[in-house]
C-alpha cells in the first residue's frame, strides 16, 4: 500500500464533489486545485552578513522538507549597498505530496501556535484565485529548534491554485480548512 497525504485524499473524496455541486462544473477537470505552494524569505540584512543566508536556507529547508535555494539580486541599488548577483533571500517551491504534507502541518500545527492567532485575513487573494499569507515568525513551525535560532525571520507563503476567480480560490481553501476570519 502506498502513502497518500491526508489532505490529498480529502480533496479527491470530499472537496471535488462539494465544489462541483457549489459552482456547477460540468467536468471534474474544471474543479480548482492547489498547484503549488511557494515559501520565500527576503533578507535585506544579508548584504552585510553572509551567514544569515546560510542559516535561513537551512531553516527553510527544514520547514519545507526540501532543499531551499538562494535568490540573488538582479540589479545594483546603491542606496541599499546592493550589487547585482548578491544573495538577498531564499525560496522553495512545493508540489505534489510534499505540498499536501506541508499544508497539513501548517493548518493543524503551525498556525495554531502563532501568538494571538484569531484566523487568517481573507484579503490576501490576488484576483486570480491565488492566496498570499505572511508569517511574522518562522519559529511557529515545529521543525525549528528555538534554542538554535540566532534571528527570528518572517516569510511569505503563496498558495497557487487553478481557480479562475477569488471566490473559487477561497472556496477551495475553505474546503481544505483554512481558518479565515469571518466578517
Amino acid at each position: 500500500m502506498s502513502y497518500a497525504p491526508r489532505l490529498k485524499e480529502k480533496y479527491n473524496a470530499e472537496i471535488i464533489p462539494a465544489l462541483t455541486e457549489k459552482f456547477g462544473y460540468k467536468t471534474v477537470m474544471r474543479v480548482p486545485k492547489l498547484q503549488k505552494i511557494v515559501l520565500s524569505q527576503g533578507m535585506g540584512d544579508a548584504v552585510a552578513d553572509k551567514k544569515l543566508i546560510e542559516s535561513a536556507v537551512a531553516d527553510l529547508s527544514r520547514i519545507a522538507g526540501q532543499r531551499a535555494v538562494t535568490t540573488i539580486s538582479k540589479k545594483d541599488i546603491s542606496n541599499f549597498k546592493l550589487r547585482k548577483g548578491m544573495p538577498i533571500g531564499t525560496k522553495v517551491t512545493l508540489r505534489g505530496d510534499k505540498m499536501y504534507d506541508f499544508l497539513d502541518r501548517l493548518l493543524s500545527v503551525s498556525l495554531p501556535r502563532t501568538r494571538d492567532f484569531r484566523g487568517i485575513n481573507p484579503k490576501g487573494f490576488d484576483g486570480r484565485g491565488n492566496f498570499n499569507l505572511g508569517v511574522k515568525e518562522h519559529i511557529i513551525f515545529p521543525e525549528i529548534d528555538i534554542d538554535k535560532v540566532n534571528r527570528i525571520l518572517g516569510m511569505d507563503i503563496t498558495f497557487v491554485t487553478s481557480a479562475e476567480s477569488d471566490e473559487e480560490g477561497k472556496a477551495l481553501l475553505d474546503a481544505f480548512g483554512f481558518p479565515f476570519i469571518k466578517k
